[in-house]
Order: C-alpha cells, then sequence, then structure tokens
C-alpha cells in the first residue's frame, strides 16, 4: 500500500502506566529516580499494528477495558505513546467522550465556535455553517443556553453536528450514538454513510451489529492486545463467541457454587412484546419530487384497535395514504420497518401485486394501501418505519415521497430472541429416546 492510500497507520503502538500503592510513593520515585521501582506497570494497550485506507469504514471491538478508548486517544493526539508510532494523514474531526470539547459554562453557540475553530475552521468558515449545524442538532433554543443545563443526548447532538460540518478527511466515533434517540441515531448513521463515499471511518462499539453495518474490516482488542483483525464479518463472530463462552464459563461457575442445576426451572411467562406507536409525524425528514404526498401513516390491528395493546406475532395492518398533486402512472406505495441503525428489516410495496394492472391515480385523489401481515418479535428497543409513494417499476420508478421516520415503535420485548427479530413459531417440538427409531432406519 502506498502512503498516498494509507489515512491512518499504526505500528507496534503502546502505552504503559505506572501504579501506584501509595500517594507517597510518587515522591518516594521522584527522589530514588531509576535506583528503585515504587510503582506496578500496567499496560493499557501493547502491540497494535493496522493500517486504515483512503475510504475505509475500520472498526474497533472489544469489552470494556480493552484499550478502544486508548487507542483512540493516542490516535487523535491527545494521549502520548509509550511505545511505536501513528501516522494520520488529513484533517481528523473525533467524538470520543460526550462534551469532552466543550466548556459546561459556555452556551451551545459558543462552545460551535468554540469547538470548530479547535477542529480548524477559520471564523468565517463557521459563519457559514453555523445555521447548518445547529439545524442538524435541532435542540431548539437550548442553543443559547450554558452546556452544562444539557442532557447527554443533547451534547451529542450538538458534538455530532459540529464534526459533521467540519469538512474532515477522517472521522472517529467513540460510542457515541449509544446514548442517542431512534430519531438522532438514524440521522447520524445516514451521515455516515454519505461520509463513507469519501471519507475514511475509524467506529469503535460494542454493538457489532453496528459495526458489521458499518464497516469493512474490523479489529478486536483484548486486554489491550489485538486479538483479531481482518473481514468485519469474521472478526465479529469470533468476538460473539469469545464472549458467550466467557458468559457461559461464569453462570456454571455461579451454578456450581449454588448447589448445581438442580433447582426448579423458571416459569417462562406468557410472550409478550407491548408496542407504543405515537402518531404518524408528517414532517418527519424526507424526500422526493412531490408528485404526490404521504399524508397518513397508521399500524393497527385488523379490527381497528390500537396498537398499544398489541403483544408479539399477532396479525397488523399497516395503512398508507398519499395524495396525488398531478397524475401518477403506475403509483407504488411500499414501507420498511428499521432498527435504531437504521438497518432494513422487513418490507413491501404493491407494484408485485399489482403489476401489469393499468393503474393511474389522477390529480386532487387519494390513494391507499394496506400490508397485513404477522408482526415478528421485535426485542426490545426502538425501531421506525419509513414509508413512501412513487410512480413507475420496481426498477426504474420516480420518488415521488419517502418519509425516513414516518412512524416511531417503542418494544417493550420480555422475551429474548436470536437476530434481529423473533420469527413466531406456529410449533416446536423436542422428542428424545429416538436410539431404537435411529438403528432401525440405519438398518434399512
Amino acid at each position: 500500500m502506498s502512503q498516498s492510500e494509507t489515512a491512518i497507520k499504526v505500528e507496534n503502538l503502546g502505552k504503559r502506566y505506572h501504579i501506584y500503592d501509595n500517594p507517597q510513593d510518587r515522591l518516594k520515585q521522584a527522589l530514588w529516580l531509576h535506583k528503585k521501582q515504587f510503582y506496578r506497570e500496567f499496560w493499557a494497550l501493547r502491540d497494535v499494528s493496522f493500517e486504515v485506507k483512503r475510504g475505509e469504514t475500520l472498526g474497533i471491538i472489544g469489552r470494556n477495558g480493552s484499550g478502544k478508548s486508548t487507542l483512540l486517544q493516542m490516535i487523535c493526539g491527545t494521549l502520548t505513546p509509550t511505545s511505536g508510532e501513528v501516522v494520520v494523514r488529513g484533517r481528523v474531526a473525533a467524538l470520543l467522550e460526550l462534551g469532552s470539547g466543550f466548556n459546561p459554562e459556555f452556551t451551545g453557540r459558543e462552545n460551535i465556535y468554540m469547538n470548530a475553530s479547535i477542529l480548524g475552521l477559520t471564523r468565517e468558515e463557521i459563519d457559514s455553517k453555523y445555521d447548518d449545524i445547529v439545524a442538524f442538532a435541532d435542540i431548539g433554543d437550548f442553543i443559547e443556553q450554558p452546556v452544562k443545563t444539557y442532557s447527554s443526548g443533547m451534547n451529542l447532538r450538538l458534538a455530532f453536528s459540529v464534526i459533521a460540518h467540519v469538512d474532515a478527511d477522517i472521522l472517529i466515533i467513540d460510542e457515541a450514538l449509544a446514548v442517542g434517540d431512534v430519531f438522532f441515531t438514524q440521522k447520524c448513521m445516514r451521515f455516515l454513510r454519505q461520509f463513507q463515499k469519501t471519507g475514511t471511518i475509524l467506529f469503535v462499539s460494542h454493538d457489532t451489529g453496528a459495526v458489521l453495518n458499518l464497516c469493512q474490516r474490523a479489529v478486536w482488542l483484548d486486554g489491550g492486545i489485538p486479538r483479531k483483525q481482518g473481514p468485519a464479518k469474521e472478526v465479529c463472530e469470533d468476538y460473539l463467541a469469545a464472549f458467550q463462552e466467557s458468559a457461559m464459563k461464569k453462570l456454571v461457575a455461579e451454578s456450581s457454587r449454588n448447589d448445581g442445576l438442580t433447582g426448579q426451572p423458571r416459569q417462562a411467562g406468557p410472550v409478550k412484546t407491548a408496542l407504543e406507536v405515537p402518531a404518524f409525524n408528517p414532517n418527519a425528514k424526507s424526500y422526493g419530487a412531490r408528485g404526490a404526498t404521504i399524508i397518513a401513516v397508521r399500524l393497527e390491528m385488523p379490527d381497528g384497535k390500537s396498537i398499544l395493546s398489541a403483544k408479539g406475532a399477532e396479525n397488523m395492518v399497516l395503512t398508507i395514504r398519499a395524495y396525488a398533486h398531478k397524475d401518477i402512472e403506475t403509483p407504488i406505495l411500499g414501507f420498511y420497518v428499521k432498527d435504531r441503525l437504521g438497518q432494513y428489516l422487513f418490507g413491501d410495496n404493491t407494484f408485485v401485486t399489482y403489476q401489469g394492472q393499468r393503474l393511474v391515480a389522477r390529480a386532487g385523489e387519494t390513494i391507499e394501501a394496506r400490508f397485513s401481515f404477522r408482526m415478528p418479535f421485535l426485542p426490545m428497543g426502538d425501531y421506525s418505519i419509513a414509508a413512501a409513494v412513487a410512480e413507475g417499476t420496481q426498477d426504474k420508478h420516480v420518488q415521488h415521497h419517502w418519509i425516513h421516520d414516518a412512524l416511531i415503535l417503542k418494544s417493550h420485548g420480555e422475551k429474548s430472541h436470536m437476530g434481529l427479530v423473533g420469527i413466531p413459531m406456529d410449533r416446536t417440538e423436542l422428542s428424545l429416546n429416538l436410539e431404537t427409531k435411529i438403528e432401525n432406519e440405519i438398518a434399512a
């Protein structure tokens, strides 16, 4: 790889700390210098090497205390390495600890100017971008209030908005998206996917789903030492396997201390995934030619009852209604259900069902689509429904109105499911003592 293709190069990087058991040991060490050692050595990071190409997104994963934040601080230049070397080519914008670049006594406006100037923007450049930064952060009148009055979510909004507008070559994101609400998290993910087309990203997260969603490669740190690096899928699979193995050993050890696994099994309660569904938000972020506009999106039970009382694995109906501002040839209405990271879980549209039929929505008419389906179990968390109205075919169409977050779903799942969603099982069976049957089948 040529130097011009390398955005970040980390070579044999290490960080060592001196751990003193007593405060007075620091003074003794200063007096004795190197004649006697009054401290213990702790290596937060050791022998880490990797390169990141320009335009690549690299994920850093690992448990708490694995050295992820230490690594990022050395790459950003806020921490001096004990050994090794870091080379960074390009303007860096980093979002490490929330609010770490802010003065809590300053207002949001004052912190925008201070933080953006630290990241390399001139006063004139900040002036030209200020309105866009405020609009992206979307914290309203709090922009004129001291940052010390902000919640963690508001801190994230302002900090991410600043780094999103400084024209950086390299973005470094450390666990920041974990505190955002679903609206802002998806806005950030859309920005990151757009930034990936031209820029380089170093992305740290405990969420392997987010790493798989964004990153081509990943580095797994364990106890300050690189355990594995390579394709994100392989690294995340090995990381999860090791995590589960560790959790199982802990569970077995705890069970042994409690006289083994001979206790009464826990009775499973009824499977329940209560959903909260606020009203349709017509002002949610959207785009399109606006030959037609979505005017209503509803998620209901088949009998029209509110979804607030719904449990998992029930039949539901999603209704999308649009208004045609002009004649629409072959209208298509569709939807996607997304998780908090914006990953598409499932969706559908009307094109295949009505393919070959000549349908025209005249100007001034209303178009309505109803999708009936069995809702999968949604693990606890926030989800959103994107709705769209288009014109044409599946492959060639004009997008008239796409609303990213038309509905927000909040799931209060009481049961753990495997995967992004849980599929409702109609029947599950388990049989024992089949040796005789198997022996007969083999003999035959």
